[in-house]
């Protein structure tokens, strides 16, 4: 077993690029985890001010990867290639492999994504690589590009790459959320698997409350600190819903039965699509956070006993951010889609934490 300082005295080895680093969800927890992070890349210039703001010592580089070019890359952020001590990290998004049903043609260039990701990994043949998804990359593992990606870094010295479909919740993550992640090195024949948590998972109540430090609010409160605990507005008759929603729990059949509120597309078909209007649990782990969980309609995102949607901060907590994290933005559906769509940063701290366990004990 390695003393803490000798652990803390390798780790600062490593360094990362993060590809599609969208917010630094990501960036962040493998720093925590104990590696530098060289530089963010993304083409959304929206997500610069976060980053920077939370993730210090490193570069963000507004780019389309499509664009981008691998001498550019190794040019502009002094890389080696081949270097043992480097990670790359690619977490592109992933609208078009996602099971939820949207209009897939506005993402269809994001189909590709992780073949652009691939020619990075081929130049720079880094000592580890970092690949996190929904799960319907692998589902979908021929027409994704991930099977050829996995063929050619196990033909390339990456023999042992570990491809599975984890729930965050199992790394201390509030929330339930099945992520695909792959992890592969060159530097040893073992299998990188992130480190699970042992003990009781984490739910609701642990991070959430007034007890916590989230005090009431009403719907449509705007909070201008740096704190976010921002609620979307509703309207009075959705207002009426949510007194009948049941705490703790309930959903849109508290008040199915009162004519007036039951909304239309639902009259006689009670069985689906129960989440809308719905509330977390106290003590259950949240659903899975996406980019409209400031929305009342758009999933189980009400607040377990107030009657309004999730606060952006309560949102962020759930995704594992600490209360002090920053997020700049120019709207509440901005600043959501940068919240919904980040690596939970306590993952990335497991997955980055295998990773140091692996160089440890390859040096």
């Amino acid at each position: 077993m390695k003393k803490k300082n000798e652990y803390i005295h390798h780790s600062n080895k490593l360094k990362a690029v993060d590809f599609f680093c969208s917010g630094g969800g990501m960036s962040f927890g493998m720093q925590e985890a104990g590696i530098q992070i060289i530089a963010g890349i993304d083409f959304d210039e929206n997500c610069k001010t976060t980053y920077e703001a939370n993730i210090k010592g490193a570069e963000f580089i507004h780019a389309d990867v499509f664009d981008l070019k691998e001498k550019e890359l190794e040019q502009k952020l002094s890389l080696k290639r081949n270097d043992n001590e480097l990670v790359l990290i690619g977490c592109s998004p992933c609208q078009f492999w996602s099971i939820i049903n949207t209009d897939k043609t506005k993402s269809a260039k994001s189909k590709n994504l992780l073949a652009e990701f691939s020619r990075f990994v081929k130049y720079f043949r880094p000592g580890y690589v970092v690949v996190e998804n929904v799960p319907g990359v692998l589902r979908r593992k021929e027409e994704s590009g991930l099977n050829d990606f996995i063929e050619w870094l196990k033909n390339n010295g990456y023999e042992n790459p570990h491809f599975k479909v984890h729930n965050v919740n199992d790394y201390g993550v509030p929330q339930s959320r099945k992520r695909f992640t792959l992890i592969a090195t060159r530097i040893s024949q073992d299998e990188i698997k992130p480190l699970e948590l042992e003990g009781k998972k984490a739910v609701v109540k642990d991070v959430l409350g007034t007890d916590k430090g989230f005090p009431k609010i009403e719907p449509g409160h705007k909070d201008k600190t740096d704190f976010l605990h921002t609620a979307t507005n509703i309207s009075d008759i959705n207002k009426k819903r949510l007194q009948k929603v049941k705490k703790d729990g309930g959903n849109r059949l508290g008040f199915a039965n009162d004519p007036e509120l039951q909304l239309k597309c639902f009259e006689g078909n009670e069985e689906s699509f129960k989440d809308t209007f719905g509330r977390l649990w106290w003590n259950r782990p949240s659903p899975t956070i996406t980019t409209k969980f400031f929305s009342i309609s758009n999933g189980r995102f009400v607040h377990p006993e107030e009657d309004r949607a999730l606060s952006l901060r309560e949102g962020a907590t759930l995704q594992s951010f600490p209360l002090t994290y920053k997020f700049k933005g120019t709207s509440v559906a901005n600043i959501a889609r940068m919240i919904g769509n980040a690596v939970p940063p306590k993952y990335a701290t497991a997955l980055g934490k295998a990773i140091i366990q692996n160089y440890n004990n390859a040096v």
